[in-house]
């Protein structure tokens, strides 16, 4: 029988509508599901007692647009334990022909499928496999999913490649393929090259489905490098920053370099714009209306938000050009050799037209400034100590922050001949509209970090 018939579209359907709300990837937690329809349906396998589906389907909901997600499954008959925690459906709860169903991107020999498909090029059904030019994918890598639940799942290939299939999709070029494809070809070397993407005709538009790309192996990302840093300063109670034996503002200033590198290979291979300032301002001033709205917090900072971004409004045009649009400590990778700049499929909340559109590389520089705060006060409001204890863990953060801050605007000059804080109003203003965002994120999911990014308005709108 073939995987439709064990397992009809309609109990499908039925059985994701459960599932999926769920799972890390799912965007749309809170959202009242409404229907969920098959876009694409393409049979990887089908063996007595295994198979495995490509699939791809269109969730509707009552109060926010549709959304279409990618989900491989697999189906067996007997389920080994490795994969029990995977399940969809068990036997018991399915059907008649007593069939496990499970998210197929977690069984190696659903990943060796992918893997061999890759080698050969060879596409399956109505998905197409496309290799860059040059780009060899060697035969008979073995596929192991990545631990951590994200909003994509990674699959490293033989430890040389790693596939992202993208769970969320959008109609279109995915940014995260077409921004380090045009950077590979301008010689930027502060990225992982891409091999390869899958993509598919998906309502009528040719869709970025997944990619593949070089494994950075040996690599730490900047995030938990940074975490380390802060914590050893920490525990060190009698030294400065610049002597604790992780000090972190070396790295800073080659991440600052690296970012710098990217910004100006993006402006290389994809061309350079100026958009009015007045513009970019408008969009600030429009997220700073809708947080204010769900978050009564901010209410008491509003109208001084607003001055600065009416600074902002008035300072002409400004240069422009596509940029990372999400970057943080997180998007970062330490290899032995250098710097690794991630992710580039921008803000997942912003539509595929907005995270294409050309702004001002001063987004990039405001999001790692405002990560490094982060870092700094992460460990610092884990702790529980009294308050004279918490007032000088606070002071000590701070002193990092700053440190790493100018670190790296100082390795962005370096590299860049432009230092981010001679643009002060639209360094600030950025910096502001990434704090707002962070406030309402905080609000929604955690409401005990709120006041970070509110102490962090108040330091940018009265330094």
């Amino acid at each position: 029988m073939t995987n439709t018939e064990l397992y009809p579209d309609e109990r499908l359907v039925e059985d994701l509508r459960e599932w999926m709300p769920h799972q890390r990837w799912f965007a749309a937690k809170g959202h009242i599901i409404t229907g969920i329809s098959v876009v694409l349906r393409h049979p990887l396998v089908e063996e007595p007692g295994f198979g495995a589906d490509h699939l791809l389907v269109k969730v509707s909901f009552e109060s926010t647009a549709d959304q279409i997600y990618q989900v491989p499954l697999g189906f067996r008959s007997h389920l080994p334990e490795e994969l029990q925690s995977w399940s969809v459906v068990g036997p018991d709860d399915s059907h008649d022909h007593g069939l496990h169903v499970y998210d197929g991107l977690r069984d190696q020999e659903i990943l060796d499928r992918y893997s061999r498909s890759l080698a050969s090029g060879t596409p399956a059904g109505p998905v197409d496999l496309h290799n860059v030019p040059g780009s060899v994918i060697e035969p008979g890598l073995r596929g192991r999913a990545l631990s951590a639940e994200q909003s994509n799942t990674s699959v490293v290939l033989g430890e040389k490649l790693l596939l992202k299939m993208f769970r969320r999709v959008t109609l279109g070029i995915n940014p995260d393929v077409e921004l380090p494809l045009a950077l590979g070809e301008d010689g930027c070397r502060s990225i992982a090259p891409i091999r390869a993407w899958i993509d598919a005709e998906v309502d009528g538009v040719r869709t970025t489905l997944a990619m593949v790309q070089d494994f950075a192996a040996n690599s730490a990302d900047g995030w938990s490098m940074a975490l380390g840093s802060v914590r050893d300063l920490l525990i060190e109670g009698d030294l400065r920053a610049d002597e604790v034996g992780t000090d972190f503002a070396g790295e800073s200033h080659r991440i600052g370099a690296a970012v710098a590198d990217v910004h100006a290979h993006l402006g290389s291979a994809l061309g350079t714009d100026e958009r009015a300032a007045s513009e970019l301002a408008e969009g600030m001033l429009h997220r700073l209306e809708g947080a204010t709205a769900e978050v009564p917090e901010l209410a008491d900072l509003t109208e001084a938000i607003r001055a600065r971004f009416e600074e902002v409004a008035a300072l002409g045009q400004v240069p422009v050009h596509r940029i990372h649009g999400d970057l943080h400590l997180g998007q970062v990778l330490r290899t032995p050799e250098r710097w690794l700049l991630i992710d580039f499929e921008g803000e997942p909340a912003k539509s595929l037209e907005e995270r294409r559109k050309p702004d001002s590389p001063f987004r990039d520089v405001a999001g790692m400034l405002r990560s490094f705060d982060y870092a700094a006060h992460h460990s610092v409001r884990e702790s529980e100590q009294g308050a004279a204890v918490e007032s000088q863990r606070e002071f000590r953060a701070r002193e990092w922050a700053e440190r790493n801050c100018a670190a790296f605007c100082d390795g962005y000059a370096a590299a860049s001949g432009t230092d981010p804080r001679d643009a002060d109003v639209l360094l600030r203003g950025y910096e502001l509209d990434k704090a707002v965002y962070e406030v309402v994120y905080e609000a929604r999911h955690r409401p005990s970090w709120l006041h970070l990014p509110l102490e962090a308005i108040r330091r940018l709108t009265t330094g």
